[in-house]
């Protein structure tokens, strides 16, 4: 990797760049001498943020709240002199850590290899034909081809360019649009911002085209300049990270005011000083969910992989929850609700009249001057190859390439004849483009191509055929007009296929609760055609309210910003350079992967490989699906929580004077908050995950619904535990090991009983696995000598046995009871 700058090439003209490179600009460098410019100088990459040693993120978990409570508890116990209980918190929070940085490190290895399936590339001159390569394999002496929406690759010479104009506000902080002219020279001293004839990386191409020599890579661009000088930053947390760690805090706060009642307590009675710290340290421990951590990063990190694997690249972790809360879908047409593959399907001249492709007219020659016009004015490849060289794919330029070539044009020979002067490309402003040509009459021939109501204006005829236009696009036809020096010289008309899934991912947004709106710069009644034919629009869903056709760019963010004034949660799809602030703007912005452009993609939270809206319809299932599995997991771990801290502060009154030892305690919630727990993050989806209503982003997770869950179910236990312990002790029985038992049998049991419906037939096994590990552990935590005398406990008979198990049991079954009961009316809600 290039660590220092490269020399000044903005003082320097295009050709003596060219000659310093070593490169032709129309043929490029050779493959030979790209690959060992790669060996030598690196690739084309900085690492702002390398990856975090190891020893940071097992610090980073040692500083999490609940974990802290754990080491404060571990300092008592050592001062009392308990090293027993002492050795088993240390061995509680090892575990745990060992978990948190196990799936820490898991998350970030997904996360880069997800990025991998959206990596940057350019569009370069290799060998004398034009190619793609991934943005990192840029080498010094490549020309870049450049064109409205890429994102540059390198800092680069600019050797050709045409009404070129760039956003380098990632690198200036101007936000307003650059010009640059390949014809401009520069003093060496110039600012990096004023020298008009560079590119450099990072910026992005707002309109116009270009070709330029990359003069620096990787760290010697203006921008890895930049990013040696940044330290590296932890990632923000997420939403709901930030909100359990909030609840860490309150929970903490919360022992540490009942360890202070207890100890109080326990002093005003008479008990030992030592025993009163040790059970107050029982205490602390019984209400820390010390897996929640571990548990929120694995469910989060494994719905951005299961998204990935379905088509959905998650770029940000904050991106996966926010999904489940979006309330609105703001959609693009082509290539999204359609095909994106467009072809041509009739076209229209003042006297010949409506003619099919390929069919024989009445005026060939008006014909054959507008199949020459549109392809004059075309930066398609004059063979008709797609866009990424598939001849199989095709965009509106490609289209009318392949059938002009059809009905017998030669475009390469009109090309050569009538060569281009000049060229104000399309763009999403004046959706038109206009070249000027010599060859075609006496002097220069200008040509025009774009939307209809654009083109038409001021010229003769223009009636009867916005008339035609009109027609045409009420029926889904994307249309567009040909003018050759103010004279119309006809209509061409394309069509582009609904994709198959279409209508059935708008049913399922909508049956999940979500408005879909079709946002599109195409004319109105095409937009609108497409709209009724996927189900956008139907009798619940008017076209005035779901259907915005001809937006531009601004009114994209305007749309946007005035959904999310009402309330809405928005995600918008885009695809096109003019896309980004809109995307940015979203809640959630939705990329396309396949025919996204780079600044587009950059912008967006999601990427979606294969560009359909069922696989947002996926993601969206997948981010309820993470929010209710932590949201679970709170509950239960909570639960548990309860019912321990509830039993160490009554079983005094019972007669029970320390109920349960701190080390029994933090045995209970490795068993049941450890791998249970981790295992709790990865269950499958609730049935009813698409048949519900989107959840309120502004809700905490501890709702009112999951607080009265949880006091409900950690009462439940707690009734049991202590009924089952009282009555061991008046029949003299081994008392303390029953509640143990009891205790965690009953936590394991609820967390299968809380299981999503629908688990058990096709749902992960490791829920079931784990918790049967478990089981063996606690049998081998009554059974096992060495390990009894750490935890203090002893053998059961058989009878002993039952009577800890069975009523464990309870609390497990009621929740089915209650979830049997309610769910035959969620059933006919849902429908």
């Amino acid at each position: 990797m290039t660590a220092a700058p490269a020399p000044a090439a903005w003082d320097m003209s295009a050709a003596e760049v060219l000659e310093r490179e070593g490169v032709v600009a129309e043929t490029g460098l050779d493959q030979a001498t790209a690959t060992a410019r790669l060996a030598r100088d690196g690739p084309n990459d900085v690492q702002v943020h390398p990856p975090a040693p190891l020893w940071r993120s097992i610090a980073g978990q040692l500083r999490d709240t609940l974990v802290l409570v754990l080491l404060a508890a571990a300092v008592l116990t050592a001062v009392t002199g308990d090293l027993v209980d002492t050795a088993v918190i240390l061995l509680v929070v090892t575990v745990n850590t060992v978990l948190g940085v196990v799936q820490e490190r898991r998350a970030l290895r997904e996360i880069r290899a997800l990025d991998g399936l959206v990596a940057p590339s350019a569009r370069v001159a290799r060998e004398g034909r034009d190619t793609w390569v991934p943005t990192r394999e840029l080498v010094r002496g490549d020309v870049l081809r450049l064109a409205a929406g890429d994102v540059v690759g390198a800092d680069a010479r600019l050797v050709r360019s045409v009404q070129l104009q760039v956003d380098e506000s990632l690198l200036t902080g101007e936000s307003q649009p650059s010009d640059r002219d390949a014809a401009s020279l520069s003093p060496v001293s110039t600012p990096m911002a004023d020298r008009t004839g560079m590119v450099h990386a990072g910026s992005t191409v707002l309109r116009g085209s270009g070709e330029a020599v990359v003069v620096a890579t990787g760290a010697g661009t203006v921008i890895g300049q930049v990013a040696l000088l940044v330290g590296g930053r932890p990632s923000p947390l997420t939403p709901l990270q930030r909100r359990l760690s909030v609840l860490g805090r309150q929970i903490s706060i919360g022992v540490a005011v009942a360890c202070l009642l207890f100890l109080a307590s326990g002093l005003l009675r008479g008990q030992p000083w030592e025993t009163t710290v040790v059970a107050a340290v029982a205490l602390a421990v019984a209400a820390v969910p010390e897996s929640l951590p571990a548990v929120v990063t694995l469910a989060l990190s494994a719905g951005a992989g299961r998204m990935g694997r379905r088509g959905a690249v998650v770029r940000s972790l904050p991106a996966v929850e926010t999904l489940g809360s979006v309330t609105l879908l703001a959609t693009d047409k082509t290539g999204t609700l359609t095909e994106g593959a467009m072809s041509v399907d009739r076209t229209w001249t003042p006297r010949g009249g409506e003619l099919a492709v390929g069919s024989a007219g009445s005026a060939p020659e008006e014909t054959d001057r507008l199949w020459t016009a549109a392809v004059l004015c075309n930066d398609a490849d004059a063979s008709g190859a797609g866009p990424d060289g598939d001849s199989g794919t095709a965009d509106t330029e490609t289209a009318i390439v392949r059938a002009a070539r059809a009905a017998g044009c030669d475009v390469g020979q009109l090309r050569r004849n009538h060569p281009r002067e000049r060229a104000e490309p399309f763009d999403a402003v004046t959706r038109q483009m206009t070249t000027w040509h010599r060859g075609l009459g006496a002097g220069s021939s200008v040509l025009v191509k774009g939307a209809p109501e654009v083109v038409l204006r001021g010229i003769d005829g223009a009636g009867a055929a916005q008339a035609v236009s009109d027609r045409w696009a009420e029926v889904g036809r994307r249309v567009l007009a040909v003018v050759a020096d103010g004279q119309l010289l006809g209509l061409i008309a394309l069509a582009d296929p609904v994709r198959p899934e279409a209508a059935a991912a708008v049913e399922s947004l909508h049956r999940a609760g979500i408005s879909v709106v079709l946002v599109s710069g195409d004319h109105a009644g095409t937009a609108a055609a497409v709209a009724r034919e996927v189900g956008v629009v139907d009798a619940r869903h008017p076209a005035a309210a779901h259907v915005h056709a001809r937006i531009e760019p601004a009114g994209k963010l305007d749309l946007i910003t005035g959904w999310q004034a009402a309330g809405e949660v928005v995600a918008m799809t885009g695809d096109g350079v003019n896309d980004a602030p809109a995307l940015r703007a979203a809640d959630i912005g939705v990329a396309m992967g396949q025919r996204g452009t780079e600044v587009a993609k950059e912008a967006a939270d999601l990427v979606l490989v294969d560009d359909s809206l069922a696989t947002v319809t996926a993601a969206v299932a997948e981010g309820r699906r993470v929010f209710d599995n932590v949201r679970r997991f709170v509950g239960y771990g909570l639960a548990g929580g309860l019912s321990e801290v509830l039993i160490m502060l009554l079983g005094p009154f019972l007669g029970l004077a320390l109920p349960l030892l701190p080390a029994q305690v933090l045995w209970v919630n490795l068993l049941t908050h450890g791998p249970v727990g981790v295992a709790m993050g990865g269950e499958p989806a609730a049935p009813d995950v698409l048949h519900r209503p989107p959840r309120n982003p502004a809700a905490g997770v501890l709702d009112r619904s999951l607080v009265i869950q949880l006091v409900g179910n950690g009462l439940a236990l707690t009734t049991v535990c202590l009924a089952v312990a009282t009555w061991s002790r008046s029949a003299d029985g081994p008392w303390q090991t029953q509640l143990f038992v009891t205790l965690s049998v009953g936590q394991l049991a609820l967390a299968l009983a809380l299981r999503p419906a629908g688990a058990w037939s096709g749902g992960s096994p490791w829920l079931p696995v784990a918790v049967v590990a478990n089981l063996a552990l606690l049998a081998a935590a009554v059974l096992l000598p060495g390990l009894t005398d750490l935890l203090g406990t002893g053998p059961l008979t058989v009878s002993e046995t039952a009577l800890a198990v069975a009523p464990a049991l309870l609390p497990g079954a009621l929740v089915l009871l209650v979830s049997a009961v309610r769910r035959p009316s969620l059933d006919t809600g849902a429908k």
